[in-house]
């Protein structure tokens, strides 16, 4: 029986694939969030009851096996092509995956820096072909393409794509600026694969309106703070017919108005504020999207809530999302891992799944190995290999190595795919699949 409390000393910086963000953030076209159900608050005490075991832990990768998606380009974060019912979905027979891609020449530590969303197709879901970069050179509104989500609309023969727009396009001096962003263009698809064209004009669909959801300015006061807006993944509601977009965000207000519930925590953990925000799409207009108050805070707890996403299953909203070792506030721990949440209702009433939150985790043997973790409708969940075989060094110690260690080390390729049960509010893992599967 495999059990396990500690999860590796936790980082004082962020570099590589866990991003430390500085940004300007200009004047804001954002809405004011509407009030729904109140957010409900990840709790410390449900992180203290993480425990690996059998039923959440990941088997051990040996990155260096993992063959390349290609070995021009390094890649990360992916999803799928959808369709509008949120299933994966062909397109003449070809299925479709996104990726976060750099040239496979740069350190892993930089890649970040650099980030164009790339797009590979396949026939059987497993041996998958570049088709190239997904928009054509500057159309992006941000100086780099980060997550987000795409949905084909099969009666329209369009492709709905949503990411990150970080930074601004020209901008002299890198910043991290983060906006989301769309863009809507034709799907093209022949014996040789898929194609899109005739891209329209891209636009911003949503900024941070510093209440619910944190502005850099606030979270720069008084020290940083941690600052997130980004990954917005398209979401319908089968319930209702609804859409909406979630995204990561941080919640609103200032630093120093900020206090922790359970005041005998210690200090610093009011930094802690990450949370999972969610915009539904007004009559199918995306330009017109309606905020609401958070689906998910972490305050006190948790800086970072990534890539986050719901599957209904049996009636219920399973609300997933994904964090790093060292986004923990002061006095807790929890491995690089995926959580997850349910509810009977879409909006409040979210409770940890398994008790604690967690569904999956790296091995304690290698906490790196993979991240970015999504699951699919069918409950297989894809991820990427990130870094192997360490021998207990530091995710942050990594960027001080020689380049020729950071590359044997870095996946920067799909991780084996893993399926999950779930029954109720409890979840297990179930098997590991061939590398990069999608069915």
């Amino acid at each position: 029986m495999l059990a396990r409390k500690s999860f590796l000393k936790k980082a004082k910086v962020l570099t590589l694939s866990i991003l430390a963000i500085t940004l300007s953030v200009p004047g804001m076209n954002s809405v004011e969030a509407e009030d729904t159900d109140s957010p409900v608050n990840w709790t410390r005490e449900q992180v203290d009851q993480i425990e690996l075991d059998e039923s959440n832990t990941i088997p051990y990768t040996n990155i260096k096996e993992l063959e390349k998606m290609t070995p021009d380009y390094h890649i990360w974060d992916s999803w799928p092509l959808t369709d509008r019912n949120g299933n994966v979905t062909e397109v003449n027979g070809w299925k479709v995956l996104f990726t976060l891609s750099a040239p496979s020449d740069v350190l892993p530590g930089k890649v970040h820096d650099i980030a164009k969303i790339q797009y590979f197709v396949s026939r059987d879901g497993k041996d998958w072909e570049l088709g190239g970069e997904l928009f054509p050179e500057e159309d992006s509104l941000g100086s780099r393409e980060w997550a987000g989500s795409a949905m084909m609309d099969e009666d329209e023969g369009k492709i709905y794509a949503f990411y990150t727009a970080t930074g601004r396009r020209g901008e002299e001096n890198l910043t991290y600026e983060q906006r989301l962003a769309m863009s809507v263009g034709d799907v093209v698809a022949d014996k040789n694969g898929v194609h899109f064209e005739n891209w329209d004009e891209h636009s911003i669909i949503l900024e941070p309106d510093g209440e619910d959801y944190q502005s850099y300015e606030q979270a720069m006061e008084n020290g940083y703070s941690g600052y997130a807006f980004r990954d917005p993944q398209w979401f319908k509601d089968t319930k209702t017919g609804k859409e909406y977009i979630l995204f990561e965000g941080n919640s609103g207000g200032r630093v120093s108005e900020r206090t922790c519930e359970n005041e005998d925590v210690p200090e610093g953990s009011e930094h802690f504020n990450g949370n999972i925000g969610i915009a539904e799409v007004a009559d199918g207009d995306f330009s017109d999207l309606k905020v609401h108050a958070p689906l998910l805070e972490a305050n006190c707890v948790n800086d970072e809530l990534e890539r986050p996403h719901i599957i209904v299953k049996d009636d219920k909203y399973y609300l997933f999302t994904d964090t790093h070792i060292n986004k923990y506030a002061p006095g807790i721990e929890g491995p690089e891992g995926l959580y997850g949440f349910v509810s009977d209702t879409l909006f409040g009433g979210y409770e940890p799944l398994n008790g604690s939150g967690l569904v999956l985790a790296n091995p304690p043997e290698n906490p790196y190995q993979a991240y970015s973790w999504l699951v699919l409708p069918d409950l297989k969940v894809i991820a990427f290999a990130q870094f192997g075989d360490l021998d207990g060094m530091d995710i942050n110690e990594i960027g001080h190595q020689d380049p020729e260690f950071q590359f044997e080390h870095w996946g920067g390729t799909m991780a084996p795919t893993l399926e999950i049960g779930i029954d109720g509010d409890r979840t297990e893992f179930k098997k590991e699949l061939p590398q990069g599967w999608i069915k």
